[in-house]
């Protein structure tokens, strides 16, 4: 099979209820991984974080994203950049993990040889490099990176020559404006190491079939308002995103005490949970009082990092009971999280087997079909002007569009 040849997608590449899924060597394969490393990770945006967990000037954090080292800091100016942590004498890390600038001058100090970084990436220091000829500080800044943010969220490109963020999202912004998760604090954050393709983990997230299945001890038992009340709503720019029409908040079990409802929401966002995906592996769970996301981070062809974040309005964090009630809301997160790694390990096994050929996919999987192709067209080069989704509900499938594809 050749995974670079666009015959062998033709399948894939049929409307949504002829469609099949990507071959298992999609989900497998070194080769097809660095591809999309190449065509996606390293050309598109990527989320890496929230701004609120450097809330103050000279605090910094690292990751590393698809085999690149990163150091996220807010600097003296208040602005958040991103730079590449890699010192610019021997390449060692200049630092790891979380913390803050020190010292007079606010510097990031290199652990191997002590060069030091200011907030906004210049050499502030060289020690040993008194006697260099033709050595100048200002020519050895840290490698910095395109770095922009949304309603609080800290996005990084690779590629200096890419669309601005705005452009990339499309009409998400205003969509989800009324939520002003801009405003909101990430009171938890974990992580977790699983042993998937990240894009098995993706479409898990975006379609609620498996949810009698996988999560019948928990979320399942939260009946909608109406039989098949999942709407995909049309979207323009690299996103696509779910609704689920309920009562209460979806973010907690059936039963527990939950936080008052986000006084600004405005139509479907007041009447149920919005599930969005940012292309290519973000996605957000928006409650009627909190809104918790999915990072993602790609490892290999069979292993990815997950950082799941918690946040609530400022207002509800600073209520005497927080600490009391947000306890429901994290045990919710724990079990369905737990349930979705599980099941995404289980589908990693089977894909990976000799055997395993791709299936059909059903009417509850459009946001499956529509994640396959958008990387397709990525893998494949395929140019597109503007993205867009033509949104539909289940209970429309008779006028279903031909082609649902992103």
């Amino acid at each position: 099979m050749d995974l670079f040849d666009p015959r062998t997608y033709a399948n894939v590449r049929k409307p949504l209820l002829e469609a099949e899924t990507l071959p298992p060597e999609c989900y497998t394969s070194e080769a097809f991984y660095k591809k999309e490393v190449e065509t996606i990770f390293m050309k598109v945006w990527n989320f890496v974080g929230r701004a609120d967990h450097i809330p103050n000037a000279g605090d910094y954090y690292t990751l590393d994203f698809v085999g690149v080292p990163l150091l996220i800091v807010r600097g003296e100016d208040n602005k958040v950049r991103a730079f590449v942590n890699s010192c610019r004498h021997r390449g060692a890390k200049v630092v790891t993990g979380t913390g803050s600038a020190t010292g007079a001058a606010k510097g990031i100090k290199c652990g191997y040889h002590g060069w030091i970084y200011k907030t906004d990436g210049a050499l502030a220091a060289a020690p040993g490099m008194a006697a260099s000829k033709g050595f100048d500080k200002k020519d050895y800044p840290l490698r910095s990176l395109k770095c922009s943010m949304w309603a609080g969220f800290v996005f990084v490109n690779f590629d200096d020559a890419a669309e601005p963020l705005e452009a990339f999202l499309g009409n998400l912004p205003q969509a989800f404006a009324s939520y002003k998760m801009e405003e909101m604090t990430c009171t938890r954050l974990k992580e977790y190491e699983v042993a998937c393709n990240w894009k098995i983990y993706v479409e898990n997230a975006m379609e609620a079939f498996h949810v009698p299945h996988v999560h019948r001890a928990s979320i399942n038992r939260q009946r909608g308002s109406v039989q098949n009340d999942r709407t995909f709503d049309s979207t323009k720019g690299n996103w696509v995103v779910m609704h689920k029409e309920h009562e209460g908040s979806r973010a907690i079990l059936l039963g527990d005490e939950g936080f008052e409802r986000i006084a600004s929401l405005e139509g479907k966002a007041g009447r149920g949970t919005y599930y969005p995906l940012m292309f290519p592996s973000t996605m957000l769970g928006c409650a009627i009082d909190c809104m918790w996301y999915l990072e993602i981070h790609p490892v290999s062809a069979n292993r990815m990092k997950l950082l799941v974040g918690s946040c609530f309005p400022k207002s509800t964090v600073e209520r005497p009971d927080f600490e009391r009630i947000s306890q429901n809301y994290y045990k919710r997160w724990d079990m369905t999280t737990q349930e979705d790694l599980d099941i995404s390990v289980v589908q990693q096994e089977g894909v990976s087997t000799p055997f395993s050929v791709p299936g059909r996919l059903s009417e509850h999987e459009p946001l499956v079909h529509a994640i396959d192709n958008w990387v397709l067209d990525y893998v494949l080069g395929v140019k597109k002007k503007v993205r867009t989704f033509e949104g539909f509900s289940l209970q429309d499938l008779d006028v279903l569009p031909e082609n649902v594809v992103a």
